[in-house]
């Protein structure tokens, strides 16, 4: 057997965005490394068809979004093959591989969207503009739509949306006007809640206004129902930022936009066009369910006990990302209601390795709430042999979730860590994905309260059944992952030792300075500008409890980070050393939120485990 190594994790290779060709025997993927090594993320396309599977391009570029001609002969993609870091239109004949660039636009091409005509591709792309110093508000890059002649190369800016940051266009299948998704700004802060839905006809000009959306509206939809068309979209929920997506349904001959997914205990996460009514894929519990959206109802159609992603639909064929347990994301084809068949095998070097046994795991929070996780034990233990020393991994998001797949990255990761030796307890706390609004929304100005006492009742049933030992509890996580430990260690003395990840210090402090800002203000549950203080953040918020941290802690953070601030780690520190609390503060130069340099996520996986193993045993 084949141990595993932190090189086998970060060398891996992981298939996304499968497009289906349009008489739905082909399909087009991305193969994206798992890390990057080098100032550019090298990534190839493959096709995977009746006669095999064949690489498209070479891997020296960032090549993404395939998206494929109304007949399916053509196949567009964007790519910085010409100038690193500034992606430009592709075409591409897959019958002789020959690849043209079509553009070069000098800020690059952000999306794009071959038309029915198979004349005009629609482009979003910022205007080239550079401008020193930035008046915020004014002088911000902002994507507008061009029309690109296929035969001529001629590129067109329409005089349209006055100036509003576009987001996604979608066109409407008989060949008719655009569907427009547009907001204020392109910034994540106050952009996505100012986002309005347009028609717009690019033979004619024409514009349409169908108003105000609910804020982060995508995944624009088209279907033709009796009562004429109908559009869809994914958003938020209102009337918290903090409460998951919904399906939303706009008929347009009267205007009525209904939210279909009320209700559920599911949660929508993809939504997809077909011929007919469009297909739904759904977060449900630990597995995910692919269902159509018919008038009554969603009609469940493939039901996977992992992890779907990356849905494609052509005629009656679906495309997916799918994993198991102990395999590695796969690409998946088969007709739309099932069964499905792997057509790639992009992680053979995983197939003779050992690993955890991963079980579903079921308890019930303090006030009785259904909860569900996972448990990976150390490798090649039973049970019956525990207790043992246990890792404790909340996700993050708060709106994230465990599913039932292989659970092998580069952040604190179950398999890694029971390859050391270590059981793993992966929660599902309320405030995540998975079972309905009431459950995700319910964290919102509350984080750090019934979502910790879930993880708590969680470890205990661990204790109590002999697996987890109470002197050798650990946590880790990344994103919110990183709030609850740092959460966990002002709170309770049982971890005897516990990693942050970009983890969340000051809820004030991050809605006055993160990418999100009104995202964390509802999760805090207030801002610095919320009058005098003391503020009900302040309340949530590890750093005001850091006299009474005692536990060994470990803080990660990448450099660059606009998400969660490096600032935020450096609060945390500070709090840390002025009480003399033991611990290692280590910072990624050049690094985001996600860690993606080869060599860094090297360091993260090693030094997890040498911090446990130090403070474990």
């Amino acid at each position: 057997m084949t141990k595993l190594t932190a090189e086998l994790i970060v060398d891996g290779r992981i298939p996304q965005t499968p497009a289906l060709a349009p008489d739905g025997r082909t399909v087009c993927y991305v193969l994206t490394p798992a890390s990057r090594s080098g100032a550019h993320l090298d990534t190839e396309l493959w096709l995977v068809g009746d006669d095999g599977s064949r690489r498209l391009t070479e891997g020296t570029a960032t090549e993404s979004q395939p998206h494929w001609s109304p007949d399916g002969a053509t196949l567009f993609f964007l790519s910085d093959r010409s100038d690193r870091g500034t992606p430009q239109l592709q075409r591409c004949t897959p019958t002789d591989g020959v690849v043209s660039t079509l553009t070069s636009w000098p800020a690059g091409i952000a999306d794009h969207l071959p038309l029915a005509d198979s004349t005009t591709a629609v482009l979003l792309a910022e205007d080239a503009v550079v401008r020193d110093p930035v008046v915020v508000g004014e002088d911000e890059p902002a994507a507008r739509i061009r029309l690109l002649d296929l035969r001529s190369g001629h590129l067109s800016t329409p005089d349209v949306f006055a100036g509003r940051h576009v987001t996604e266009v979608r066109q409407r299948p008989d060949g008719g006007p655009l569907a427009v998704l547009t907001q204020a700004r392109a910034d994540q802060d106050c952009g996505p809640c100012t986002v309005h839905l347009h028609l717009f006809d690019p033979k004619t000009g024409a514009v349409g206004d169908l108003g105000p959306v609910e804020p982060d509206a995508h995944a624009l939809t088209w279907w033709l129902a009796p009562d004429g068309w109908h559009l869809g979209y994914l958003a938020l929920t209102p009337p918290l930022l903090q409460a998951g997506l919904a399906v939303f349904d706009l008929a347009l001959s009267t205007g009525l936009r209904t939210n279909r997914t009320a209700g559920f205990s599911r949660c929508p996460v993809e939504l997809q066009e077909t011929d007919g009514a469009p297909l739904v894929l759904f977060a449900e519990g630990l597995r995910t369910t692919v269902a159509r959206l018919d008038p009554t109802g969603p009609t469940t159609l493939v039901e996977h006990p992992g992890l779907l992603s990356g849905l494609s639909v052509s005629g009656a064929q679906l495309a997916v990302v799918a994993g198991t347990r102990y395999e590695g994301a796969n690409v998946h084809i088969g007709p739309i209601g099932g069964p499905l068949r792997r057509v790639t095998d992009t992680r053979p070097e995983l197939r003779d390795v050992t690993f955890g046994q991963q079980r579903p795991l079921s308890h019930r929070g303090a006030d009785g709430l259904e909860l569900d996780g996972l448990l990976v034990l150390p490798t090649g233990k039973r049970a019956a042999e525990g207790p043992f020393p246990t890792v404790v991994a909340p996700h993050g998001g708060p709106y994230g979730r465990y599913a039932d797949n292989c659970q092998l990255f580069w952040y604190p990761s179950a398999q890694w860590l029971a390859a050391g030796g270590y059981a793993v307890f992966l929660p599902n706390p309320r405030g995540g994905q998975g079972h309905g609004h009431e459950f995700a929304a319910c964290v919102a100005g509350r984080v750090g309260q019934e979502e910790w006492t879930d993880i708590l009742t969680g470890v205990d049933r661990l204790v109590a059944e002999g697996i987890a030992d109470p002197d050798r509890l650990g946590i880790a996580g990344w994103s919110h992952g990183g709030f609850l430990a740092e959460w966990a260690v002002g709170h309770t003395g049982r971890f005897r030792a516990a990693l942050a990840g970009a983890g969340v210090a000051d809820w004030g402090m991050l809605a006055a300075t993160g990418e999100n800002g009104r995202f964390e203000s509802a999760l805090g549950g207030s801002t610095g500008w919320s009058g005098i203080g003391p503020h009900p953040h302040d309340a949530l918020s590890p750093v005001s409890y850091a006299s009474r941290i005692r536990t060994p802690m470990l803080l990660l953070h990448g450099a660059d980070d606009t998400n969660v601030p490096l600032g935020q780690s450096d609060y945390f520190h500070r709090a840390l050393q002025h009480f003399g609390v033991e611990h290692e503060y280590v910072i990624y130069p050049g690094e985001g939120h996600s860690i993606r340099e080869r060599g860094h996520q090297l360091d993260v996986l090693r030094r997890t485990r040498a911090w446990f193993d130090r403070w474990l045993g």
